[in-house]
């Protein structure tokens, strides 16, 4: 009756184990087999699955009666993409008002139906101007630790005095909203392993966290890619393979490469379509198409940077390939349109400021 696609899970795992995005009958039996081995006979839950939607965290705490928000966060990645897994800017950078209202309405009144004495995390999608909940933790949540250090609050300590009897009043508690921009950024163990796919999905994959703060936001998304291991380029050539409802999402962000004279090249169907926009491009032979073809070029480090889209499961098998030589070779790859948009805003960022160190004490004096 939802229809396809749908994200089915086993019953209480953590971490999204053996959670996945299902696109037909054939793979709902597969998974429902394998499910069963991760969770004997526990129902299997069945949602659908909202492409190509923002995703928000909150995180607050709350008296019982009274609610705090101590950050909103917005995802870099779509929703479908574990929490773990995504990285996220504090305070949000492009929702609006109305909606930020919105979230903090249904989060005061979530936790106080809810009776929460302390941290509470909820998880929100935006699709189509509407506003979804996909899961309310009545806990701390792994962004805690992330939250306090971007605010300079210890929400922790204020959480536990909650929940020893104290009120949000008694405690003189507000909403702080930084004036400067923190973003945090994973860590992903697939340098270990060449051989697996680093599309994410909703199973958790990451391994650690890093954080970067700057007043500008490319910045301090450029500081985050950095302690990853992901510096990004300021020159060079992108390779770019777009699926046709990705292309038009993302064209004023390959505009913008052009524009800052990286060199872009492109498969058969993007090329077609970026040079019909009027994209300076080169177009590249797919693999099986002959030689040289976008994976000697990889070889040959001759690409900096790797714009790939999948979309669907015949999708993302199909660019398989790439996306493990992008990892063998270290150059960085990004998978979603949202992912692209900030890279771009980082890369521009990088172009007409410099990097600055700066004491993490110093931005709680802002």
């Amino acid at each position: 009756n939802i229809g396809y696609p749908v994200v089915v899970r086993p019953s209480y795992v953590l971490g999204g184990r053996s959670m996945e995005i299902v696109y037909s009958d054939k793979d709902l039996a597969y998974y429902m087999d394998q499910a069963l081995i991760a969770s004997p006979e526990k129902p299997i839950l069945i949602d659908k699955f909202l492409e190509d939607a923002i995703e928000v965290d909150v995180d607050g705490v709350s008296d019982g009666k009274d609610c705090v928000i101590a950050g909103i966060m917005q995802h870099t990645e779509e929703a479908g993409i574990h929490s773990g897994d995504s990285s996220c800017f504090l305070p949000y950078y492009n929702l609006d008002a109305h909606r930020v209202q919105e979230i903090k309405e249904a989060t005061q009144k979530i936790a106080k139906e809810l009776k929460i004495v302390g941290l509470i995390n909820i998880q929100y999608a935006i699709k189509d101007d509407e506003l979804y909940i996909l899961e309310v933790n009545p806990r701390g949540s792994r962004t805690t630790p992330f939250v306090s250090k971007a605010t300079g609050i210890s929400w922790v300590k204020i959480a536990t005095a909650l929940m020893m009897g104290k009120t949000l009043k008694e405690l003189n508690v507000k909403e702080e909203v930084p004036r400067y921009y923190s973003v945090k950024e994973v860590v992903l163990p697939f340098n270990k392993f060449p051989e697996s796919d680093i599309v994410l999905g909703p199973e958790m994959k990451s391994t650690g966290e890093v954080m970067g703060i700057d007043k500008d936001p490319g910045i301090a998304f450029a500081k985050a890619q950095l302690a990853a291991g992901t510096p990004l380029p300021t020159k060079g050539t992108v390779l770019i393979t777009l699926n046709d409802s990705t292309k038009n999402k993302v064209v004023e962000v390959v505009k913008k490469l052009d524009s800052a004279n990286f060199k872009i090249v492109a498969t058969q169907g993007t090329y077609q379509f970026l040079k019909e926009q009027g994209i300076r491009v080169e177009k590249v032979m797919k693999i099986g198409q002959g030689s040289p073809n976008l994976i000697d070029f990889i070889k040959e480090q001759k690409i900096d940077l790797i714009f790939n889209t999948p979309l669907g499961k015949e999708a993302r098998m199909h660019d398989k390939i790439i996306r493990q030589s992008a990892i063998r070779y270290h150059i960085p790859i990004v998978t979603t349109p949202s992912g692209m948009k900030a890279t771009v805003e980082g890369i521009y960022s990088l172009l007409k400021k410099k990097m600055e160190v700066t004491p993490l004490q110093t931005w709680y004096q802002e």
